[in-house]
């Protein structure tokens, strides 16, 4: 019983309701492990706390001994995966599908034992289908089923197009589910109609049905909108430490029970300590800063979760300049033709991907200083010379030196 109940903890949607127990049992009847399947569409290189949601439910079956199935949609990837989109996603070229999808397998070892895993690309069984096998699979299906997906309803309703190859994509990727005999998908709530057509597929092959678990969609830096590498909102498994101390000293507050319950690994007396902390008036930096630590040394190790917020604190909180860590630049590296610069084309060399004018209303503001000074003027000439500190916005320090 604490098993299940541990298996079923921050599940959102399990279809159906008794789905997981009689999976148990039958893995218990047959004396064999479940096949517990997750998809990939490597449309992004990088995987993200997000990402890490499902992961660590999987990591739970694999403890307990199930087969976890990783299938890589290098396949459909071609197609571009429809879910969640207004209009249709820009298919990938193979090459670009193989780049991310080696990218993603070596992520993957953060949370899950990546040796114990079985790892399929459905490419080996989708490449191979004649046309007739194609249709024979598309006529199990009816344009009414797959016209209740939400945003194919959507689009439709708005007279926005909807190419036939989108149509296909879900069809596609529950045949998968037929093809490794799964008992078990996992997705975000957003998969869960592509999930479901897996169950649906398996029954039209005479097959027992795979169940569906669907965990939440974990929120991103804004606040508002599901973590994705394309909203620019996420904090990857492979940030730096300090990176990832700063983006999570960012979420904004109401995010912190939600971090809190689907991105540490605290136990659940820990979890409810902090959230009575936080409940009795707790200063919510603080709490973020628990939870930092504890990220961090998930996904590199306690010493360097304890450095990243040691680097926070002196960088953003202590006040005293001086004591602020600089990313040294060499002097030679920064084109002029003398020795002297102007502060808007320095800084514009120091953040190459600001625009110009994006600097000036920088330096206009006060966000700029020169060695603790503000400097208000942009077209001030600054002295290129050693040891020279330079303070852009709230998080970019810079000195020049003649020495890397």
């Amino acid at each position: 019983m604490e098993t299940l109940s541990k298996l079923k903890e921050h599940v959102e949607i399990i279809l159906p309701e008794t789905g997981l127990e009689d999976k148990l049992k039958l893995a218990k009847t047959e004396n064999r492990p479940l096949i517990i399947k997750l998809g990939f569409d490597p449309t992004a290189p990088d995987l993200h706390l997000g990402h890490a949601v499902v992961l660590k439910k999987l990591k739970q079956f694999q403890d307990l001994g199930h087969q976890i199935v990783i299938l890589v949609g290098n396949f459909t990837a071609r197609i571009g995966d429809p879910t969640g989109k207004n209009k249709s996603r820009k298919p990938l070229s193979a090459a670009d599908v193989q780049h991310n999808a080696e990218t993603y397998l070596k992520q993957l070892s953060k949370i899950i034992d990546i040796d114990k895993v079985s790892i399929v690309f459905n490419s080996d069984w989708l490449d191979k289908l004649s046309f007739t096998e194609v249709i024979q699979i598309l006529s199990k299906v009816t344009v009414a089923q797959l016209m209740h997906r939400n945003d194919f309803n959507k689009r439709f309703s708005e007279n926005s197009p909807i190419g036939m190859h989108e149509l296909v994509y879900p069809i596609l990727q529950g045949f998968d589910s037929v093809e490794i005999k799964a008992d078990i998908e996992m997705g975000g709530t957003d998969q869960l109609f592509n999930c479901t057509m897996g169950r649906q597929l398996q029954e039209t092959f005479d097959m027992n049905p795979q169940i569906i678990m669907c965990m939440p969609l974990l929120k991103g830096l804004d606040g508002k909108e599901k973590m994705s590498k394309s909203l620019n909102n996420t904090i990857g498994l492979t940030d730096a430490p300090n990176d990832m101390f700063g983006k999570l000293m960012s979420i904004p507050d109401g995010l912190i029970e939600e971090f809190l319950h689907l991105t540490t690994d605290f136990s659940i007396p820990e979890k409810q300590a902090i959230t009575a902390r936080l409940g009795a008036g707790e200063n919510p930096m603080a709490i973020k800063k628990i939870i930092a630590k504890n990220i961090i040394s998930q996904y590199h190790t306690p010493t360097k979760a304890e450095a990243a917020e040691n680097f926070f604190v002196n960088q953003f909180q202590n006040k005293n300049f001086e004591e602020k860590s600089f990313v040294p630049v060499l002097i030679g590296d920064i084109h002029s033709e003398n020795s002297t610069l102007s502060l808007v084309e320095l800084c514009a060399q120091l953040k190459g991907k600001l625009t110009k004018s994006a600097i000036r209303r920088l330096i206009e503001s006060g966000a700029v200083q020169i060695d603790n000074e503000k400097k208000t003027d942009p077209f001030t000439e600054i002295m290129l010379t050693a040891e020279k500190k330079i303070k852009i916005g709230k998080r970019d320090f810079f000195e020049l030196t003649h020495n890397q």
